[in-house]
């Protein structure tokens, strides 16, 4: 009998594990039942939101070009902020909208989308932004390139995908996740791609340089109920954009159009985008798990912990090792994925309660 934080685990019979004082209810993982997940009766699952965790949206609406795709790419990010905060309970004071004119009375905007407001955003996020935190940023508007670097055009000097690389790297122990909803986006797959990041954009190249409707679509991935196909009350990054690629996909047949924009989605970290994820073999894991968490009266936790930002690395790493273990079921001997399974499970716990009990403390 092992003790985990104030309750005990213990080994019932063959394939089995019981955390006591609430951390696990019962926690099965016969090969019979893992189908089904009963692991569900975790307090805390690989993506579920730790105490204190929140939230965070940043949306980034470029240079328009004229009045229709001002207004197009307007209401493109309300809806996205309407859904966030409606919706999904995301607090207002987590929800930043760049526009590209702010003072002619864009609703919800707050500062304009120029180099040094985006710098200033994002580098006052992470400052404040906690160890566990979500992190969403959305790019709106049109993109370009210049020989090999991609750039998002915004009024004055415009942020090359090297920029923005540089920015994310600032939440090094966040969930992060980039959406290029621009035209010629493709290119900052391999800019951005890195380990517990999410990287979407609107096309596969740089040379798709037509205007998008991906954006309109992922938008509406959160403000609506299409995009939830696993029922479970949440819209998961990975199913935004599978509805996103779906409907656009429907939006070109519709209109009688050749397809110019074919959606991407690296979360693997090897710089590859994938059209068509497959969580067995490449992309798609970490967006499964990227959820926008509701509002939280928890207790905020700054990443600069010496003790706290160090469990919340390790829980990242568990939660990539069941996700890695969980996609090689197929080609392991059932009692010897059983056996690594609970053992991660188990270290996932300790975890989770190891930093609850420190998160209780003044």
């Amino acid at each position: 009998m092992r003790r985990v934080g104030g309750g005990r685990v213990g080994k019932g019979r063959k394939g089995s594990v019981r955390v006591d004082k609430g951390l696990v209810h019962t926690l099965t993982v016969s090969s019979r039942l893992l189908p089904t997940l009963t692991v569900l009766s975790l307090t805390f699952l690989p993506g579920a939101p730790l105490q204190g965790q929140q939230s965070h949206l940043v949306i980034i609406s470029g240079i328009s070009g004229g009045p229709e795709y001002a207004e197009r790419f307007r209401g493109w990010s309300t809806q996205l902020i309407d859904a966030a905060e409606h919706r999904l309970s995301i607090p207002a004071a987590n929800i930043v909208y760049l526009s590209e004119d702010p003072p002619k009375g864009v609703p919800y905007a707050t500062a304009a989308s120029t180099k040094p407001e985006i710098e200033r955003t994002l580098g006052d996020l992470a400052g404040k932004a906690a160890a566990d935190d979500v992190v969403l940023v959305v790019l709106i508007g049109h993109g370009s390139t210049q020989g090999s670097e991609a750039r998002f055009n915004i009024p004055g000097p415009d942020l090359t995908a090297r920029d923005y690389a540089r920015l994310l790297d600032r939440f090094p122990s966040q969930r992060v996740a980039l959406v290029n909803a621009a035209s010629a986006s493709g290119e900052f797959v391999a800019a951005l791609s890195k380990n517990n990041r999410a990287i979407v954009t609107a096309t596969r190249s740089g040379g798709e340089k037509n205007e998008t409707v991906f954006g309109g679509y992922f938008a509406q991935a959160f403000a609506s109920d299409g995009a939830d196909t696993d029922k479970d009350g949440k819209v998961s990054l990975l199913e935004a954009f599978e509805f996103a690629r779906r409907e656009v996909a429907r939006f070109y047949e519709s209109e009688h159009r050749l397809q110019t924009e074919h959606a991407l989605i690296d979360d693997n970290g090897d710089g590859q985008g994938s059209r068509e994820p497959d969580l067995a073999s490449g992309d798609g894991a970490l967006a499964k798990r990227f959820v926008l968490i509701g509002g939280s009266a928890g207790r905020r936790v700054a990443s600069s912990d010496s003790i706290l930002a160090p469990l919340y690395a390790d829980v990242r790493k568990l939660e990539e090792q069941v996700a890695t273990l969980r996609a090689k079921k197929d080609t392991m001997k059932p009692d010897v994925y059983d056996d690594q399974l609970e053992k991660l499970l188990v270290r996932l716990a300790e975890t989770n309660q190891e930093i609850r009990q420190r998160e209780k403390k003044p």
